[in-house]
């Protein structure tokens, strides 16, 4: 597991404050939560109780039951308010009570809520208490809980996601490995906790494609689905349409003739997909070139989810039919290296967040993204609050990065309207000995090799 360890510290630092408080506590499934929490509660008097998908009542019985059993007491008056009134640290100290996936509760039960508010209060325990609530259903959180909590969603003094981790959180968990090696699983399980944690390291990455995702007991091979199936029902329209983007038909009218669904109904199962974060729509960098800017693109956003939809999914019957090694040399290694370019840009523009973060760029930085040209693509266009630019070109597949390389990124600036101080030039593999001796001439360009990532 990885150690969210700033997240551990923020909880310590709630916990040490004055006062009773509520803390929501919320990350996608897969975030290893559970195990952050059990490490957070180490030594802590605390309670700590799983919600299930159940009816109300049967809800009720089951946290009683784990009250009853941890304090050794009897309940008899079938209310939350009598749960909590019953659980107790044993001394001074504070108590953590945790109530994980509450939103299975707070979904039926509004009495739970009005109850967790007088434990914050010292209505019901008089001792100093720290209450975490948790869950994993982000969108509910996000775009749901507000309404169905109402004016008690004030009493939730402090609220911390657990975003997926980092390209250089990643680079930390394997550090017996080369940057060009982490990039590459970075492309296939993107920061997901759970998934970081089980990828073997002390494997290669074929290896760990065929055993994890291609084999039919791997722990990824029904991920895609099941993790779309948390959230959303009718998977046949849904798998339809991330099939279509996954071969790069990106635009409402190009997913409409291929799929045969109305516009009105890939336009609500789009913006389900994207309340989940499994796609998102690709938004060009705003520069004076918007004449020549492609609009209305989609994307897969969940790094697993794409490389499922890309490699494995049109493939189905072959999966089942060869061995995972003979799929993975028919059907994925051909294309992985250029697949990679998209997460290569993202790896490019996090390194360029963190040297603008420690004041390393030639401007401060307020803006970032990608222009995406009808003819042409900006890989990295970064802009400071008076618009001064730079912009970064980054290579993955092609064996060499050369100055013609540079003359075409040129002509796509021009399209673009761009005309930056500086062109940062990022390569997974060589600088051509032309380009570096341009380099040395024209100081706009800055050649970064990976290593130095």
């Amino acid at each position: 597991m990885i150690v969210r360890a700033a997240q551990i510290r923020s909880l310590n630092e709630n916990y040490e404050a004055q006062g009773n408080s509520i803390v929501l506590l919320y990350g996608r499934d897969g975030c290893e939560k559970e195990g952050m929490l059990r490490i957070y509660l180490k030594d802590k008097k605390h309670f700590y109780y799983r919600a299930r998908q159940a009816s109300g009542p049967e809800q009720y019985r089951q946290m009683a039951a784990e009250v009853e059993a941890a304090y050794d007491v009897k309940l008899q008056k079938g209310t939350y308010n009598e749960i909590f009134n019953r659980v107790k640290s044993g001394d001074t100290t504070k108590l953590v009570v945790v109530i994980d996936e509450f939103q299975y509760i707070v979904k039926k039960d509004p009495e739970f809520m009005d109850a967790i508010i007088k434990l914050k209060d010292k209505k019901l325990y008089p001792g100093p208490v720290q209450i975490i609530l948790a869950g994993s259903d982000v969108a509910w959180v996000e775009q749901e809980m507000g309404d169905c909590l109402g004016e008690r969603v004030k009493k939730i003094k402090e609220t911390m996601k657990l975003t997926d981790l980092s390209f250089l959180d990643l680079v930390r968990a394997y550090p017996s490995l080369s940057v060009a090696e982490v990039v590459r699983i970075y492309g296939v399980i993107g920061g997901v906790s759970s998934y970081v944690s089980r990828w073997n390291p002390k494997m290669d990455f074929k290896t760990n494609i065929c055993r994890n995702v291609l084999s039919t007991y791997g722990w990824l091979h029904h991920e895609a689905e099941r993790y779309i199936s948390l959230r959303l029902r009718e998977l046949a329209v849904y798998e339809t349409i991330l099939t279509a983007i996954a071969a790069g038909n990106r635009k409402l009218n190009d997913l409409y003739h291929l799929t045969g669904f109305s516009r009105a109904k890939i336009s609500v199962y789009l913006r389900n997909l994207m309340e989940i974060d499994v796609i998102e729509k690709a938004d060009s960098f705003e520069t004076g070139g918007a004449r020549n800017t492609q609009k209305g693109l989609y994307q897969i956003r969940d790094h697993f989810i794409n490389f499922w939809f890309r490699f494995v999914y049109p493939h189905l019957s072959d999966l089942y039919m060869l061995k995972p090694e003979e799929f993975y040399d028919r059907y994925i290694a051909p294309d992985i290296e250029e697949y990679m370019n998209r997460y290569f840009v993202q790896v490019c523009m996090e390194y360029m967040e963190l040297m603008n973060r420690v004041d390393k760029l030639p401007i401060k930085v307020t803006k970032l993204g990608t222009w995406i040209g009808k003819q042409g693509t900006v890989d990295i266009v970064a802009q400071d609050a008076v618009r001064n630019t730079i912009v970064g070109s980054c290579n993955w597949s092609k064996p060499m990065m050369t100055a013609a390389d540079v003359a075409g990124l040129a002509q796509t600036l021009k399209k673009a309207r761009l005309a930056p101080k500086h062109i940062f030039l990022f390569t997974a593999t060589e600088f051509a000995p032309e380009l570096l001796a341009l380099a040395q001439q024209d100081e706009r360009f800055i050649p970064i090799d990976m290593k130095e990532l």
